[in-house]
């Protein structure tokens, strides 16, 4: 009996000297102790939790090298490498973890459309049920701030810059063509339907190292990844019909849509009266299609859409006595396939290309004009995340145009002109969170064109601030490149690439169903192309001497909690800016840029009518104009533009819809600009006419059905 106890004292003793503490203090960043902290050995059971005063203690029979692991909620993990002996005393600082929900984002200039985003401003139901829009996402995105109203073009002009300087991407590829063609002074439209995407981007500048050619913003159209079900979309218009429908095999899908449009009827009932006879109403005939199968770790997408469309029109000049007959048909067509993989390391990589090829054949005035363009983009991009503070963008890509246009004259004499380019562009950008208020951008785009033979770096940087939990603080800068319009560089390859640099300053506040921006800004612009002829021609003298500036003060307002079923957003545009370029005799504020712009836009959810009634308000201060029988260069201005839209979609049951909507329901006689008579009267005076909307207002009627097999899907997020 002595001896047992002899020998468990001994083995307790020996035991008890095998034991290490291990000990340490555990506090934030800032010194703040951290309660409630797991610390524990990795591998074993030996650990402990911090009390109140974020101290820990606990003791371990492991010896030599061991991993200590300190975790807490809304921390990264911490570790400790080293000698069991040496873990005692420890002073512990944990890093904040990222919050992708509800931390910092980089959003200068940015408004995005989506139901997935945590900065969306609009919803993709929002791009098509704004009344005014008439289901063209463009005429949606019109109503935000930074953009103007150009009522008789219908492209996006943004912040100063003409719609030019605005480019398209499907999935990260350049779209060379994406609005419709149409006759001078008529309106055109987008050629992507929104059936078919899930989400939009539109960056009113400072966007991301990724994309360039742009002087003023990107506009970003995503193809859905993944569709729900399986559903047909029927829909007969006032206008034309279409048809649209999914089909899914496993993990594989095919989505079709297409359309037919045809003005002539409409135009029977309800004629233009204003400078325009049509001979052919405008007719269409377009389609797409996505392609999508998704693996384990992959998708792969093929997206293509066509369009076919003539239009025969006889408009006023003042420069002859009878109308001028311009006669147009334009083919064309759009493909784009991307790539992408997911690695185990946390690396991707998405691979590109897109084509377009696009035809015009027009007849002015006893001319035939044909053009023809067939332009390639090749992309890849990689994608490292090395942890949630720190990612890596970086790629290449290779643009490819050839451009050619041939006038066959009324006299049978022929002049041809066109050009060919292959513009090389490297990106790399990093997105670094310091922490869940502090988060920046960082990024270079490098370019080289064949065609001009320069080499141009264009910096990008963002940073964002969120001092509280609903609120935060932009800032970006960011130099940008794009090469002269076609119609300089079929005459004339010695421009150089025009330039601008942009600085923003930008606010944001999102507080359940509300969301306030203010965004201040200034664009620099530099070498803008200048002509001595009123169009640029053959015998054309180009320079690179223009420059410019835009600022100006953006504000948006949204609220969808305030009064049930009310949904409705505000807009303002401040914009000051003058350009010396094109055929300006002096530094002038150019017409497509009026110093106010408005926008109210209003949708309701009538329970009783099972319907939605929406209204839209848009207004701009006058535009300037030249008058050449006055000194002064581009010192008058047009009256200001009013418009207010109406639509009107009843739900008559859950797949069917019957839809209704006019623009300028009150039938404002709106005034976009002045033609002059290119030589003066005997008087000496130089004789004017209005330049007005072919019509004051357009109305539209369409009948929706969708056939799903859940009975329950509806075309009022595409109408």
């Amino acid at each position: 009996m002595k001896h047992l106890v002899f020998w468990s004292s001994l083995f307790f003793v020996i035991n008890l000297h095998a034991q290490t503490d291990i000990s340490g203090l555990v506090t934030d960043m800032k010194g703040n102790s951290i309660a409630g902290a797991n610390v524990y050995l990795e591998g074993t059971y030996d650990g402990a939790s911090t009390d109140e005063n974020g101290y820990f203690s606990f003791a371990t029979t492991e010896t030599g090298t061991q991993t200590l692991v300190v975790s807490m909620l809304s921390y990264e993990p911490h570790y400790e490498l080293g000698d069991v002996n040496y873990l005692n005393a420890l002073k512990i600082a944990l890093v904040e973890s990222i919050n992708t929900l509800t931390g910092v984002t980089l959003t200068a200039g940015t408004f995005e459309a989506g139901d997935n985003s945590k900065v969306s401003v609009l919803k993709p139901l929002d791009i098509v049920t704004t009344a005014g829009a008439v289901g063209d996402f463009v005429g949606a995105l019109q109503t935000l701030p930074g953009t103007t109203t150009v009522n008789e073009d219908g492209r996006l002009f943004v912040r100063g810059g003409d719609a030019s300087e605005t480019q398209v991407f499907v999935d990260g590829l350049r779209v060379f063509q994406p609005f419709n063609a149409t006759a001078n002074n008529i309106p055109t439209r987008g050629r992507f339907s929104p059936f078919l995407f899930k989400g939009i981007t539109f960056s009113t500048g400072g966007y991301s190292a990724e994309y360039g050619q742009a002087l003023s913003s990107v506009l970003l159209l995503n193809t859905s990844d993944v569709p729900v079900q399986e559903k047909t979309d029927v829909s007969a218009m006032s206008v034309g019909a279409g048809l649209g429908h999914t089909k899914i095999w496993g993990d594989q899908s095919l989505s079709l849509n297409t359309s037919y449009i045809n003005l002539a009827p409409y135009e029977s009932l309800i004629p233009s009266t204003q400078g325009v006879r049509w001979n052919s109403p405008y007719e269409s005939i377009s389609g797409e299609a996505v392609f999508r199968s998704k693996g384990d770790r992959s998708m792969f997408k093929f997206y293509t859409a066509f369009n076919h469309a003539e239009l025969d029109i006889e408009q006023e000049d003042i420069n002859f006595v009878d109308f001028v007959r311009f006669q147009l048909t334009n083919d064309n067509l759009y493909v784009n396939s991307s790539y992408k993989h997911f690695f185990e390391n946390d690396w991707s990589m998405t691979v590109g290309a897109s084509v377009t090829w696009d035809t015009n054949d027009i007849v002015l005035l006893g001319d035939t004009i044909e053009t023809r363009e067939t332009a390639m983009h090749a992309k890849v991009k990689l994608h490292k995340s090395f942890s949630s503070r720190l990612e890596l963008d970086m790629g290449s890509e290779l643009f490819v145009v050839d451009y050619e246009d041939t006038l066959f004259s009324s006299e049978g004499q022929l002049f041809g002109s066109g050009f060919n380019d292959e513009l090389w562009a490297g990106f790399a950008e990093t997105n670094i969170f310091f922490n869940n208020q502090l988060a920046m951008k960082v990024g270079t785009r490098g370019e080289y064109s064949s065609l001009l033979a320069n080499f141009t770096i264009s910096p990008r940087v963002s940073l964002a601030y969120k001092p509280g939990e609903k609120g935060q603080f932009s800032l970006a800068y960011g130099d940008f490149y794009q090469n002269p319009r076609n119609e300089v560089l079929k005459f004339d390859e010695t421009p150089v690439s025009e330039r601008t640099s942009h600085y923003i300053l930008n606010y944001q506040y999102l507080d359940n169903g509300k969301t306030f921006r203010a965004e201040a800004y200034f664009k620099d612009y530099h070498n803008l192309v200048k002509h001595d002829t009123q169009q640029p021609q053959f015998n054309s003298i180009f320079d690179n001497n223009g420059s410019g500036y835009a600022t100006g003060l953006d504000i948006f307002w949204r609220d969808n909690k305030s009064v049930k079923n009310l949904d409705y957003w505000l807009s303002y545009s401040y914009l000051d800016t003058e350009r010396d370029f094109r055929d300006f005799t002096e530094r002038a504020t150019p017409n497509f840029a009026p110093r106010h712009n408005a926008s109210l836009v209003t949708k309701y959810w009538v329970d009783d009518l099972r319907s939605q009634v929406g209204f839209s308000y848009s207004f701009a201060s006058g535009r300037p104009y030249n008058n050449p029988n006055t000194p002064e260069f581009m010192a008058e201005k047009t009256k200001a533009f009013n418009s207010l839209s109406f639509n009107w979609a009843y739900l008559i049951d859950q797949q069917k819809i019957l839809y209704f909507s006019v623009n300028n329901v009150l039938g404002f006689n709106n005034v976009n600009n002045y033609q002059y008579a290119d030589v003066p009267n005997a008087n000496g005076i130089f004789d004017r006419r209005a330049i007005r909307p072919a019509a004051d207002s357009f109305f539209f009627v369409g009948f929706f059905w969708t056939i799903s097999s859940d009975g329950k899907s509806n075309q009022l997020d595409n109408l």
